[in-house]
């Protein structure tokens, strides 16, 4: 009660806007602007009269807004009766039309009628919420063209015959229901995983010929990652086929099940008018099933609701125009992760490399991946992008993301090395060859042929193409060889014959060796004579 005089006082004295006048006394704008209204009506100013000034109580009373009760209202328009006027099943149906409100249908029906032979607008309000009471919970919740979707799954689930396996499995039956005209789209899957939920959803949105403004799911894991009251942890991937089709996903709260009432009651009607059709069938795979829900749906949508006028096909007429259209290319389901790039620049999917651009090494980034294509975001921003394979092991390298030195390196081949060698001599040409034949992959040898590029840079072409002939010369043909001749100096005398050695062993299979030669040779004697 001591706020209304300072709301006077603010108001009045002050001349605060009601907004103002709201936030300093802690009060809606609404209250603000009824108690103004009342002061104005009442002749109320600052001050207050004494009567009133002194005695909060009194003052209370005198700017109490003048109620009108229902009894008295129903009385002086005793001479209407809504049945005979109009009916508020249409007016029920006008409301789910965006733009279409209370008032407005009030003012149409009140045309034609004269100074006070139709009733008020509140009356009309007041005999339109007795009537809507009425209507089951599920029916009560005005929803607008192309508003909302809801989805959810039937706790019902149907036994098929496995194609694959020729055993029986239970199969998850989706249902969507549209808000406004409770069009209803049903399908069986196999499971709620993450790939089921969203391609029946986007088959949903096919069905239905376009998207709504919110789709309401339950807090199923495929679509909530953290249930939450006030802000729910959306799943990336899914969020990520919501944004593809231009709307936004609303999660039902937990626990609160008239939130998603709409779809609560597609399951029952789904249950009764399909499944219950469909109990005594044996169904070979999914696409049997799928077949017959098919047909059961139609039937579902075109026959007539109980409480209000038309059916869900009909209502869906008016209602597919507002909905949002479809994007020319069907989605394509992407998976989400999260992971941190080696020190290698690259990251690991599923047992393949990708590689990133070099500078991005130790920071996490995101990963988009499909079947075809494999993303990669650091801080919403593309920094990569692969054609997905599935080599385990294997890696997938862009030159560009490689450091100039590495760049360098790739660009080598075996050709390069022995082209580049043969220039040099043909110590460094046997040398070369040796090392990139000798590895199981000839890009193992690429590091040891750029070691001796540069020993030619330091060195020169000549001392280089002798260390190689001493090396090769001595049995030991690798790069630190070759160096520890150049440092030596050895490369500097000429190679004597005692220095060579054999790199053939002593005895081997395909040897003969003297003794073949002597016993060849008596044999030979002995057939003369």
């Amino acid at each position: 009660m001591r706020k209304l005089k300072e709301l006077l006082r603010l108001h009045f004295d002050l001349k605060l806007s009601q907004r103002q006048i709201a936030k300093t006394l802690n009060l809606s704008t609404g209250a603000v602007n009824k108690y103004v209204k009342c002061a104005i009506a009442a002749g109320i100013n600052w001050p207050p009269p004494p009567a009133l000034e002194n005695d909060e109580e009194a003052l209370a009373a005198a700017l109490k807004p003048v109620q009108v009760s229902s009894a008295a209202a129903a009385s002086s328009s005793s001479s209407f009766t809504a049945k005979s006027q109009f009916d508020f099943k249409i007016v029920h149906q006008e409301m789910r039309l965006k733009g279409v409100t209370l008032q407005l249908l009030h003012e149409e029906l009140s045309q034609g009628y004269k100074g006070d032979d139709f009733i008020s607008y509140s009356h009309f309000a007041l005999l339109y919420r007795k009537w809507k009471d009425k209507l089951p919970s599920s029916m009560r919740q005005t929803h607008k063209a192309g508003d909302k979707v809801f989805v959810d799954y039937s706790g019902q689930k149907v036994t098929v015959i496995d194609t694959d396996t020729n055993l029986n499995r239970e199969a998850e039956i989706f249902i969507g229901v549209l808000g406004c005209s409770n069009f209803t789209y049903a399908e069986a899957t196999w499971s709620q995983q993450l790939v089921d939920w969203i391609s029946s959803q986007r088959r949903m949105f096919e069905f239905f010929g376009g998207v709504p403004a919110l789709v309401v799911p339950d807090n199923l894991l495929s679509a909530v990652s953290k249930a939450c009251r006030y802000e729910p942890d959306i799943n990336q991937t899914y969020a990520g086929f919501i944004e593809y089709y231009g709307t936004a996903v609303m999660p039902a709260r937990p626990y609160k099940p008239k939130d998603k009432a709409k779809v609560e009651g597609g399951v029952l009607i789904v249950q009764r008018w399909i499944l219950a059709r469909l109990r005594h069938r044996v169904f070979m795979g999914l696409g049997e099933l799928n077949s017959a829900i098919s047909e059961c749906l139609t039937m579902l949508n075109s026959h007539p609701f109980q409480l209000l006028p038309g059916s869900r096909e009909e209502a869906f007429k008016l209602e597919k125009p507002l909905l949002r259209p479809l994007p020319l290319k069907p989605y394509v389901i992407q998976h989400f992760k999260k992971a941190r790039v080696n020190i290698d620049y690259h990251f690991e999917l599923e047992g393949h490399y990708y590689s990133v651009p070099y500078h991005h090494c130790k920071e996490q980034i995101e990963i988009w991946y499909s079947s075809d294509f494999v993303s990669c975001y650091l801080k919403g921003k593309c920094i990569a992008r692969h054609e997905r394979n599935y080599k385990i092991g294997a890696h997938s390298t862009i030159a560009e993301h490689m450091p100039k030195a590495h760049q360098k390196h790739l660009e080598w081949t075996p050709g390069r090395f022995i082209n580049w060698a043969a220039a040099i001599g043909t110590g460094t040409l046997e040398l070369v060859t040796y090392l990139l034949e000798n590895r199981p992959h000839p890009e193992q040898g690429y590091r040891s042929c750029l070691g001796l590029l540069a020993l030619e840079r330091k060195y020169g072409t000549k001392r280089l193409e002798s260390a190689c002939l001493h090396a090769l010369a001595l049995g030991t043909r690798s790069r630190k060889s070759v160096l520890s001749i150049l440092k030596s100096g050895l490369d500097l005398q000429p190679i004597k014959k005692e220095d060579f050695i054999s790199i053939l062993p002593d005895k081997h299979e395909n040897l003969r060796g003297s003794d073949y030669y002597l016993a060849s040779l008596s044999k030979a004697k002995s057939t003369c004579t």
